[in-house]
């Protein structure tokens, strides 16, 4: 005899096994999807925008008394949005999540390369560089905080080195990361200014002769510890209005050991 009774006729009937009741009793903090790529538009501040691909990571927060949360939804909250995501519309995808998945509290972190025309010093031959750029966005009891995560290639040359050698001084390529939560808008590439303006030197992606001589003796002629490196770029942080707290840190990838030097500097300006 074939039994009809136990075939779902429709979607609702269809048992929603995230949603039962859990009896650990036991909330979870963070749950969601990592690692999905999707479009987006960034503000260029030298040609208005920029398009790129970010790699998105979403969370909510999951009660006790719940099974599971609705891994669909995050991907269909991506979506639903442009086919490319702007950072404008971050702060509103945000809040949209913890809206469907009926959550307190959510983060979205949106990590992409950002690329900036530079030209060389001295020959001005134009080349992409890329830098690394995180979108961090947090939202609890209705309150969004939004923080950028910029991370800088530059040059460092050692002081120490310089002082005690008869003969040139070492230098290596250091991560000049900063993290700042915001209150009011700042271009991608202010950070960027700000960070390779406090470096030994920066980089580029293309120099001819003239250009590499001319960066390795301004290196020389402005050689920085990780702990210089760091301070000041905090400096600049302290007097920056539209920044409300930071992190910043280097860390420079020795060229005479196996390790590297590293520093940070954490303030709450608030």
């Amino acid at each position: 005899m074939n039994n009809q009774s136990n075939i779902p006729t429709s979607e609702n009937a269809i048992v929603d096994v995230q949603g039962i009741a859990d009896s650990r009793r036991i909330a979870i903090d963070k749950v969601g999807i990592k690692a999905i790529r999707h479009p987006i538009r960034v503000k260029d501040r030298s040609v208005g925008e920029q398009h790129t691909i970010g790699l998105f990571d979403m969370y909510v927060n999951l009660p006790h008394d719940f099974k599971g949360t609705h891994m669909s939804r995050f991907v269909e909250i991506l979506n639903q949005h442009d086919r490319e995501i702007s950072v404008e519309s971050f702060g509103l995808m945000l809040e949209e999540m913890v809206q469907r998945l009926d959550a307190q509290s959510g983060y979205i972190e949106m990590q992409f390369p950002f690329f900036i025309d530079k030209a060389a010093p001295v020959s001005g031959v134009r080349s992409l560089l890329d830098y690394q750029v995180s979108l961090i966005g947090e939202i609890a009891g209705g309150e969004v905080q939004t923080r950028i995560k910029v991370v800088v290639p530059v040059t460092s040359l050692c002081p120490c080195s310089k002082t005690i050698s008869d003969r040139g001084a070492h230098n290596q390529r250091s991560h000049v990361t900063l993290t700042v939560l915001i209150n009011d808008f700042i271009w991608i590439e202010e950070l960027i200014d700000l960070a390779e303006q406090e470096a030994s030197c920066q980089i580029y992606g293309l120099l001819k002769r003239p250009d590499e001589k001319y960066v390795t003796e301004y290196a020389y002629d402005n050689p920085k510890f990780v702990e210089d490196m760091v301070r000041d770029v905090a400096a600049r942080l302290e007097a920056e209005p539209r920044i409300s707290a930071y992190i910043v840190e280097s860390e420079n990838f020795e060229s005479i050991h196996n390790h590297s030097a590293y520093a940070l500097i954490e303030r709450d300006k608030r």
